[in-house]
């Protein structure tokens, strides 16, 4: 079978030499049993790759199966992928099969592969090595025979270095890369894949297909794609939605490519780094921890204070004298600010303390502390979740868990 062929058949547009060379190299390792390493950025296309191998393979009339990795809540991945025995844990009323079971004798697309836990990573290196994998909840190995692919917009290597992926998995992955370019990296395909979507929008909410004037494609093949092929994509069908002439010229189609100083800025897919929302949790407690403290520690200067401006309770000091000088050691110094400068406040045995006008009782439960700085937070940014979430130093996506957890009002 030629490359152009199994352009035909899986729908692949584009004559780029980094595009053919990854099909070629797709066509030599499907054959064979190796593991495969898909790499490239998020909507390049990685997501066909896997389909070739496996159509070309002697696996072809087995299951295949696309599994989504960083689609899977991390506790259940081991579920997902291995399967589970009966009563393994709260809700697994009966045994399941994972998908390596189910796939025995066929092929498994790891998507997102990077986005998988260290100890299912674990997990999975023993499949590649031994070819067995253990249920949750069970102590017997069982044997399997899949051929694995796995795809990932990660750079791996910063991965190891920020010890979020296993090295030792990642060479046993990367037996044979394939790297699918980007769409900036493929310019002369841009305008062929700009045409073939414009006919399927066509076909699809019939309609005649729009064409781009001279100068509308240069301004598309000068654009840069972030968000690659998807995005390419998205745009074509705006424009066939949107705009009632057929013909698009350079000033309509501009308004599709927004320009910062000259450069094109189309909102785009957009990674954001992921969060580690164990560090962010721990953060907002030593937060709240150090509040408590805080509040404890006023406390013990208002009993003081007011023991030592007791009048007439002469006969109450020196009764309470070691209590009263245990209060004194105990009332810690508190962290100041001076011309940006922390400084501490040392207590003395002579020190007066300044008692509040008011003094409101606060409940120390860790609980209602951390609605109590949530409610603030919000209050003082107006409801913005990003600023407030700055504010108490946790990612917004753990803010908004707890707003929904405590019922705040947002």
């Amino acid at each position: 079978m030629t490359t152009q062929e199994i352009k035909n058949r899986f729908g692949i547009i584009g004559n780029s030499p980094l595009l053919n060379r990854a099909i070629e190299v797709a066509m030599q390792v499907a054959p064979t049993d190796i593991t495969v390493l898909v790499t490239g950025e998020s909507g390049s296309g990685k997501e066909t790759f896997p389909k070739i191998i496996h159509q070309l393979s002697a696996r072809k009339h087995g299951t295949y199966i696309a599994v989504n990795c960083g689609a899977i809540p991390e506790g259940t991945i081991d579920s997902e992928l291995f399967g589970h025995e009966k009563g393994s844990f709260t809700g697994a009323h009966e045994t399941r099969k994972g998908y390596f079971e189910v796939a025995d004798g066929g092929t498994i697309f790891l998507d997102e592969v990077a986005e998988m836990p260290l100890a299912t990573q674990a997990r999975l290196l023993r499949v590649l090595e031994t070819g067995e994998f253990i249920k949750v909840g069970s102590s017997k190995a069982q044997k399997t025979n899949v051929r694995v692919v796995a795809a990932t917009n990660v750079n791996i290597p910063q991965a190891i270095e920020r010890g979020k992926f296993r090295e030792d998995l990642y060479y046993r992955l990367n037996t044979v890369p394939i790297y699918v370019p980007s769409l900036r990296n493929r310019r002369e395909d841009i305008h062929l894949l700009f045409r073939k979507f414009a006919s399927d929008f066509a076909e699809k909410y019939r309609m005649p297909a729009i064409k781009l004037e001279d100068e509308a494609v240069r301004m598309l093949e000068n654009y840069t794609f972030p968000g690659n092929v998807r995005q390419l994509k998205n745009i074509v069908e705006q424009v066939s939605i949107i705009e009632k002439e057929r013909n698009i010229s350079g000033a309509i189609f501009q308004h599709y490519l927004p320009t910062d100083n000259g450069k094109p800025n189309l909102p785009a897919v957009y990674e954001k780094p992921k969060d580690n929302p164990e560090f962010s949790e721990r953060e907002l407690l030593y937060k709240v921890l150090f509040d408590m403290k805080k509040d404890i520690n006023d406390m013990k200067k208002l009993v003081v204070e007011l023991i030592s401006n007791e009048e007439g309770n002469q006969q109450f000091r020196e009764k309470n004298e070691g209590l009263i000088n245990k209060l004194y050691r105990e009332v810690e110094p508190v962290s100041e600010m001076e011309h940006g400068v922390q400084v501490q406040r040392k207590n003395t045995e002579h020190e007066h303390f300044v008692v509040p006008e008011e003094v409101a009782e606060q409940s120390l439960s860790l609980e209602e502390t951390e609605i109590g700085l949530i409610k603030r937070a919000l209050e003082k940014h107006k409801g913005k979740r990003k600023d407030a979430a700055a504010e108490l130093g946790i990612s917004e996506r753990t803010l908004y868990r707890k707003i929904n957890e405590y019922n705040i009002d947002k």
